[in-house]
């Protein structure tokens, strides 16, 4: 009999809803044959949720220093001790910007011991930075991550700014002495692997993810929906610079659909 897994995701603002909650559910449940619990944690309203969805309070003792734009309610807030009451318990975080793409029975049944598990991060060269649009651990081994935040995040988001999962890699690293990657070729960035080089995206579709690919992340822009409807959202700094939608840009690509209906 295969073991239960835990699956956890998080949401808050207006970027995401319900609906992307339930398709994150829909597509995990369509790529296992392990009986799964999924954990959401946001403060939202959500009256749209899955029923089968155990929905919890946003973790944080100081809610006030997870600000709006960074991540740390992702990297910092869910290394809580006592999360969703799972102390003890190993989890699967997924990012709610992922397409599910292959069977993720070996993946889950993929880690040992109590080791932390994150993608190699594409953007940096060595292995010190993991992606975090998918991570695992055992709750009750990351708490002083959260505990260290939410007492100096001031000076976190001074010397990490936005870069929430640089946080999360170095404090890890700390406890553990490394961090440890899921094999590569598991988990594949739609920005690096599909999307065609600088001005050729004006006329090529986005390709597939190669054979074998279990997640693909939709980590800066485009994002998710995006990508499927052929827009891409730019920062208003840069929305002057003509040229630069020479290459910010992507034609619509459907067959991302294809994986979660």
């Amino acid at each position: 009999m295969k073991t239960s897994v835990n699956i956890i995701t998080i949401l808050w603002g207006q970027k995401y809803s319900e609906a992307d909650v339930n398709r994150l559910l829909g597509m995990i449940q369509k790529n296992s044959s392990h009986p799964l619990t999924f954990h959401l944690f946001s403060d939202e309203s959500l009256p749209g949720l899955d029923p089968s969805i155990k929905k919890h309070p946003e973790p944080g003792q100081n809610k006030d220093c997870y600000y709006e734009k960074y991540n740390y309610r992702k990297e910092a807030a869910l290394c809580d001790d006592a999360l969703g009451g799972l102390t003890g318990q190993r989890v699967f975080f997924f990012d709610l910007d992922v397409l599910i793409t292959g069977n993720l029975d070996d993946f889950f049944d993929y880690p040992e011991g109590d080791n932390f598990y994150i993608i190699n991060d594409w953007n940096t060269r060595g292995n010190h930075v993991g992606q975090a649009s998918c991570y695992s651990f055992v709750i009750g081994k990351l708490g002083q991550i959260k505990s260290y935040f939410e007492a100096n995040s001031e000076s976190v988001i001074n010397n990490f700014g936005t870069a929430s999962q640089e946080y999360l890699s170095d404090q890890v690293q700390k406890l553990f002495g490394s961090l440890n990657f899921w094999p590569e070729e598991w988990f594949k960035s739609f920005k690096f692997h599909c999307l065609p080089v600088w001005f050729l995206r004006r006329f090529i579709v986005p390709v597939k993810p190669p054979a074998g690919t279990k997640v693909l992340a939709f980590h800066g822009n485009p994002d998710l929906h995006d990508a499927l409807n052929g827009t891409w959202r730019e920062k208003k700094k840069h929305r002057w610079k003509i040229w630069k939608k020479l290459y910010k840009c992507c034609r619509p690509t459907r067959w991302i659909a294809d994986y979660y209906t």
